[in-house]
């Protein structure tokens, strides 16, 4: 599978078992511009930075998720992973191919595959103290 089925068929049915995007108050943001790319000579862009999916509760981005082809291992994305998370300015974030799932505090070094990807509470409850302040956009969204 390409990558584009590997999130469709794989990973967004994981995240929704999950209560990504179904449980209330959640948002799933696919194809998240980070950076518009960096300025080069003659003012030309360098590639942007986008991340597969950003999880967000309570209008609070949470998680990166960062996919792969389920042909691939699922290590390929975990350097992406970790400089979206940084760039983001989050704390949890996760490489997969739709058949594993690697899961990688920020704040700790704690790297392991997990069987699924954490809840919305239980995400909130784990990152909450080292969100700053929410998306005022998303907030509004959800009110």
């Amino acid at each position: 599978m390409n990558e584009a089925e590997t999130r469709a068929e794989l990973i967004d049915p994981k995240l929704k078992a999950c209560g990504w995007g179904v449980v209330e108050g959640t948002k799933v943001l696919r194809e998240y511009h980070i950076t518009l790319g960096k300025i080069q000579t003659g003012g030309i862009r360098a590639k942007k930075l986008t991340a597969d999916y950003v999880l967000v509760y309570k209008g609070f981005k949470l998680a990166v998720v960062e996919a792969k082809s389920n042909e691939f291992e699922v290590g390929e994305g975990v350097m992406q992973a970790k400089l979206y998370t940084e760039k983001l300015q989050l704390n949890t974030t996760y490489s997969t191919n739709g058949r594993e799932i690697y899961q990688i505090y920020m704040d700790t070094g704690e790297e392991a595959l997990v069987t699924g990807y954490l809840s919305p509470e239980e995400l909130w409850n784990k990152t909450f103290p080292k969100t700053n302040e929410p998306d005022a956009d998303l907030v509004e969204a959800w009110r």
